[in-house]
């Protein structure tokens, strides 16, 4: 798919070395790390405790890490320890637009893999499930991702594109500078809408979303479809399996933990999603956040119940590797205190390529087209930031599919 934007925004990138670390701007405020890059040694989820306890116990008191923690839990992650990062509160207003320029870039789209091909896996998951129904251990939801792929016809401009991630206010707009592939520098930039964990001494928060419906132009369509969205037992059934796992994951951890204001709609310029906010009191205050998010990450509202067969069927259905793709992304201070997103409506940017990802989850009831259409809606936001239709992410389906 061959789109030319002559009237899209400008996101050629700069000839300069950007020296960003990480940066996030969002609802919880802004922190953005810089300097020379300071990397912690790398490693999977399990050794984070004793990585990042060694990395600031020589750091000067302000210091900070922040970064990416892969989908993957055996994978490494890039975290950076910057001495120069610092919270900062909220923006009170955000930019309406970033100033174009002259030249603007035509683009190619490829997905990967096309809907009809995703929607072969949903239904392949689905029948998996069916057979598996009612045994010990049995498949019980699972979350499939694809990718889109854009290519530019020049480099892309990370800065120009958090401005334009970062207008809706509901998102927390992040970039990340992962580990050169080769010689070509890369970065993960999103606007995720889901809140993994925030911790502010011994007080902890988290909001995971699951269950999701495509935002509508019309508004009495739209809250039609938040409606049916509220309404929607296998939304409903998904959403709670979500909660579920994160409360039993920090329980062990808390003295008090709960959800007091129960699942609520909650709704992002693009999408509306079902939300439960839980929060909770440490017993330890001074256990880093960064712990807590690798504790807590993948959660099924990224991979599936139960996990390890999920995360293995989600290698085998899946052509494109996630890498830090539905991982977590975030910062923690010298005091343990910080903030972690699950790392979704991302892409992956490197030179003039973005690589999106989507996600859709599968339980019993749903449908295999209707997931397809899903995933192509969540990269509407994304696209959007590219300066292309937001609906670019739903060709290959039929209009009936897409409502």
């Amino acid at each position: 798919m061959n789109i030319r934007m002559s009237e899209a925004p400008e996101i050629l990138a700069p000839l300069d070395d950007d020296p960003v670390l990480f940066a996030f701007q969002g609802p919880h405020g802004r922190v953005q790390g810089r300097g020379a890059p300071v990397q912690v040694p790398r490693g999977g989820a399990d050794t984070v405790a004793a990585r990042v306890g060694q990395a600031l116990s020589g750091a000067l008191p302000g210091a900070m890490i922040g970064g990416a923690l892969p989908f993957d839990r055996t994978q490494a992650d890039c975290l950076w320890l910057c001495n120069r990062a610092a919270p900062q509160p909220a923006a009170a207003a955000r930019p309406e637009a970033v100033p174009g320029a002259d030249q603007r870039p035509d683009w190619r789209l490829t997905a990967e893999p096309e809907p009809a091909a995703y929607a072969r896996a949903v239904a392949r998951a689905l029948a998996i499930m069916q057979d598996e129904a009612g045994r010990a251990g049995a498949l019980e939801k699972i979350v499939l991702a694809r990718s889109l792929r854009a290519e530019s016809g020049a480099p892309i401009a990370v800065e120009a594109l958090m401005e334009r991630l970062a207008q809706d206010a509901s998102v927390t707009a992040f970039r990340v500078a992962l580990p050169p592939r080769g010689r070509q520098t890369r970065q993960l930039c999103g606007a995720t809408p889901e809140l993994l964990l925030s911790k502010t001494g011994a007080l902890i928060a988290s909001h995971p979303l699951a269950g999701s419906a495509r935002r509508l132009a019309d508004p009495e369509a739209d809250r039609a479809a938040a409606q049916v969205l509220a309404r929607s037992d296998k939304d409903q059934r998904e959403h709670a399996l979500v909660v579920e796992s994160i409360l039993d994951v920090l329980s062990p951890w808390c003295r008090s933990l709960s959800a007091p204001e129960g699942t609520q709609l909650t709704t992002t310029r693009s999408m509306w999603h079902l939300g439960t906010r839980i929060e909770g009191m440490l017993k330890d205050p001074e256990m880093p956040s960064v712990v807590l998010a690798a504790l807590l990450h993948p959660t099924p509202a990224v991979c599936g119940v139960p996990m390890a067969r999920a995360n293995a069927l989600i290698h085998d259905l899946e052509p494109v590797p996630r890498d830090f793709y539905a991982g977590a992304v975030g910062w923690c201070d010298a005091r343990g205190d910080g903030a972690w997103y699950v790392a979704i409506r991302c892409a992956e940017i490197a030179g003039a390529t973005a690589r999106l990802y989507a996600g859709a989850g599968i339980v019993p009831g749903s449908d295999p087209m209707a997931e397809a259409a899903e995933t192509g809606a969540k990269f509407g936001a994304f696209l959007a930031a590219l300066g292309l239709p937001p609906d670019a992410g739903l060709a290959g389906l039929a209009p009936n599919e897409v409502e």
